[in-house]
């Protein structure tokens, strides 16, 4: 019993020697894993960031489309609403009608005007071309007055005739010489209404252009009171003008009384992106783009254009910088992109929300090493 006791010991020796080989290899492994796993943990995160860089995303972007409030710029009351909310319709068809009466009436008295001013310049003419024969027949009598009054002032000289005879002659010849120059004058005026040509068609006169203008001007209102789609679209806003609703004019009013809204077919994404992202962004860039109604779905596009100014450029109140406490903000610069496909159909509508995504073709490696 003793020397197995005594042989305890022994045994005991060589399993703390391996314990601590052991301990000491665990330490070893942990100092390399500190230092060569976070060194292999830097290099990756390096290289994904150095490869990386070459998309830029944005949630700041909407759907937009062309978009109008369709009015008229006469003013009337609404006899029929041709259309409903939601319609789709073409350029050209109808959308509401004004009353045609009033406008038909104003075309009418426009058209009796004209006619009316084309007998005036017929008139004009006959007056000139009379007053033209009467200079004639005037000269005529102008020139025997002075003839008499000749041989008068002979014969009184012979003292063969009466004081008072040569004294009437004498006023006969200035009074034909007056008249004469009275019908010449007269003839003038006429003439001038005639543009100095007494052959001038009825349709050249000042007189005419005006009655012209004004029956085009009546019928233009006429036309006007038919209001069609400026371009293909879908209806909307079409609740608030009913037969029977007084349309004010925009030019009478300065505002848009009464119109319908019509949205275009064709959409486009706009997106506000900060300028320290559009470095690389190009014109024609592919876009990927997600439409927070489908989320199942991602529509293919092109930067169509990016802005020439920022927001704050277009801005009715431009920020004021000039004072001491001056504060830089990073910009937003609208980015149009145009859509050009789509993974699944779904209708698009002005306003949805957008994430888009540039692709721009430059990593940062890239950029890098095009600096050097």
């Amino acid at each position: 019993m003793s020397s197995i006791n005594n042989a305890a010991p022994a045994y005991a020796a060589p399993r703390q020697g391996l314990a601590g080989a052991l301990w000491a290899d665990k330490a070893r492994l942990r100092r390399i894993l500190m230092v060569w796993g976070v060194g292999l943990f830097l290099l990756a995160a390096a290289a994904v960031y150095l490869v990386g860089g070459r998309y830029i995303s944005a949630d700041n972007a909407y759907i937009h489309a062309n978009k109008l409030m369709v009015s008229t710029d006469v003013s009337g009351l609404v006899q029929s609403v041709r259309v409903h909310e939601g319609q789709k319709v073409k350029a050209g068809d109808v959308l509401f009608s004004l009353d045609p009466r009033p406008f038909q009436i104003a075309l009418e008295n426009a058209q009796a005007s004209l006619a009316s001013t084309v007998q005036e310049v017929e008139s004009t003419r006959a007056a000139y071309r009379s007053a033209v024969a009467q200079i004639a027949a005037q000269q005529a009598m102008a020139t025997m007055n002075a003839q008499t009054y000749g041989r008068y002032r002979a014969l009184q000289k012979e003292n063969a005739i009466a004081a008072m005879q040569v004294d009437t002659a004498h006023a006969a010849q200035l009074n034909s010489e007056a008249m004469t120059a009275s019908l010449r004058q007269t003839a003038a005026t006429q003439l001038a209404k005639l543009n100095g040509d007494p052959n001038l068609p009825a349709q050249q006169t000042p007189a005419y252009m005006k009655a012209q203008a004004a029956v085009d001007e009546a019928q233009r209102q006429l036309d006007h009171a038919v209001v069609r789609a400026p371009f293909a679209g879908t209806v909307g806003a079409v609740d608030s003008l009913q037969p029977g609703t007084l349309v004010i004019s925009a030019m009478s009013a300065f505002t848009t009384t009464s119109a319908v809204g019509l949205i275009g077919d064709k959409f486009w994404v706009s997106a506000d992106m900060k300028e320290t992202d559009l470095t690389y962004v190009r014109n024609g860039a592919p876009v990927d783009i997600r439409i927070d109604t489908y989320p199942g779905c991602k529509w293919g596009g092109h930067v169509d254009t990016v802005s020439a100014g920022s927001d704050s450029a277009f801005s009715a109140l431009p920020a004021e910088n000039a004072s001491g406490n001056w504060v830089k903000v990073v910009q937003r610069i609208p980015v149009r992109i145009a859509i050009e496909k789509s993974e699944c159909q779904r209708a698009l509508r002005a306003g949805m929300s957008a994430v888009i995504t540039i692709d721009t073709g430059k990593r940062r490696l890239t950029r890098l090493l095009e600096g050097f």
